[in-house]
């Protein structure tokens, strides 16, 4: 049975905060999280902690960027197709063998690419401008080379150190890695790279009225879409889920099921932060920290807590979202998502978003900020947004058919059909799909 317990009056304003206000708020308390070293495979999307210098020379000796014969320009002057120049063939350098012979004058010797230059060599004549071909055709043992062209100076050679020096500053701290970075720390020999370490996030839903997939489902009863959402988008965003499970409406429970996330570096809470079940999540986090705000003009999701649980000598953000999962995923791509980036040590940067054509009018009946599930397209070279039907807050499938949410801001009662609309990009779907056919539409990035 449910527990409805009155507390007393709450010790932080009633009053609502702007999305703004409540976001700089969360901001003021998320801290970068602490330097670690993960494996190479470990690091993509992670913030490099420390600058990387290089150790090594790459490539550490001059190579040849052809397969071919490495001469000195100097004999092959003349070369011609109609007047080649004939080498003595000396020898032949695979990839990853040194060579063993060096290069005498009127010589070449046969090069497979990224193999060492040998002493002597300047140059490196692309096979096809040679009679290899017809020689091993003819089953030719290649004791000399007809070389057709002359090469310039220093021709298919990659000289030692071209990509990187020892000592050169290879990249940045702060960098977010990513293929060619993680290829670049590869090609300098390290396995362990030291970043900002990823963040465990604590996931708890809270009713009993919530149930596990994969239970046989009561009467009157609902299964637990919020907690598989926010993890999925958690993961999506460099974070690592960690999934509490359901706590019931009930003191005990609930002061059970956040304490096992007091080793997290961030709990995010659904349902219980309105009406009476609110109450007691509300008793819970005043016993193990404090709760900075619980309303935010916005809507849907205006019922959102923020504050710090206390455990040992450091607090753990806390983010209450609604339990109405329209409401709980609109206010983690708002809140969580910008927390999440900055305990990550990124640049915090809202969606992207485009300037789209409304098909519906939005009403704002409250003077909240209205956050509604669009569609967008493309017809005639324009982005329209069409509203995915009944806005409503416990309509998941509004957000299934979203690819977007068009802002109607607390200041204006009505977008009226026909006008432009702001609209946010969600980043779980290939937003930019909608816009290859069109190559004027430009994508601005949220200030």
């Amino acid at each position: 049975m449910t527990q409805h317990k009155h507390v007393h009056s709450h010790p932080f304003t009633p009053n609502m905060l702007t999305v703004e206000e409540a976001l700089e708020r969360v901001l003021a308390v998320i801290k970068i999280l602490e330097q670690v070293n993960v494996g190479l495979m470990e690091s993509d999307n992670l913030i490099l902690a420390e600058d990387i210098y290089s150790s090594l020379n790459i490539p550490s000796l001059n190579n040849s960027a052809m397969d071919g014969y490495a001469v000195r320009a100097i004999d092959t002057k003349s070369a011609t197709a109609e007047n080649p120049v004939q080498l003595d063939v000396k020898g032949q350098i695979q990839a990853g063998d040194l060579p063993s012979v060096d290069l005498s004058p009127g010589t070449a010797i046969r090069i497979m690419t990224g193999a060492p230059i040998p002493e002597g060599a300047d140059s490196v004549v692309p096979y096809e401008l040679t009679d290899e071909k017809d020689q091993l055709d003819s089953k030719h043992v290649l004791e000399y080379i007809s070389i057709f062209h002359s090469p310039n100076l220093g021709d298919h050679v990659r000289p030692a150190g071209e990509d990187t020096s020892i000592g050169d500053l290879v990249l940045k701290s702060g960098y977010e890695l990513n293929p060619a970075g993680i290829g670049m720390l590869a090609a300098l020999g390290l396995n362990q790279i030291p970043v900002i370490k990823r963040p465990e996030v604590a996931i708890l839903a809270t009713g009993n009225e919530v149930q596990s997939p994969g239970e046989i489902l009561k009467p009157g009863h609902l299964y637990d879409s919020n907690t598989y959402g926010i993890a999925t988008a958690i993961k999506r965003w460099g974070a690592i889920p960690k999934i509490i499970g359901i706590a019931s409406d009930n003191l005990d429970d609930i002061r059970k099921k956040i304490q096992l996330s007091l080793h997290s570096d961030l709990l995010i809470t659904s349902a219980g932060v309105s009406g009476g079940a609110y109450d007691l999540v509300k008793n819970v986090l005043s016993d193990l920290g404090t709760v900075d705000f619980w309303s935010v003009k916005m809507r849907p999701a205006k019922p959102i807590a923020f504050g710090l649980l206390k455990h040992e000598d450091r607090g753990i953000p806390h983010i209450g979202l609604p339990g109405n999962p329209v409401s709980a995923l609109v206010a983690l791509v708002e809140f969580a998502r910008p927390a999440i980036m900055k305990m990550m040590g990124k640049k915090i940067s809202n969606l992207p978003t485009v300037e789209a054509i409304l098909d519906d009018s939005i009403e704002n009946t409250d003077g909240r900020r209205v956050y509604a599930r669009v569609h967008l397209y493309e017809d005639s070279g324009s982005i329209h947004a069409k509203l995915t039907g009944s806005q409503g807050s416990n309509l998941l499938t509004s957000m299934t058919s979203a690819n977007g949410l068009a802002i109607c801001h607390e200041d204006l009662p009505k977008l009226a059909k026909g006008n432009k609309v702001v609209v946010q990009l969600l980043d779980w779907l290939d937003q930019y799909g909608l816009l290859t056919k069109q190559k004027e539409i430009s994508v601005t990035q949220g200030k």
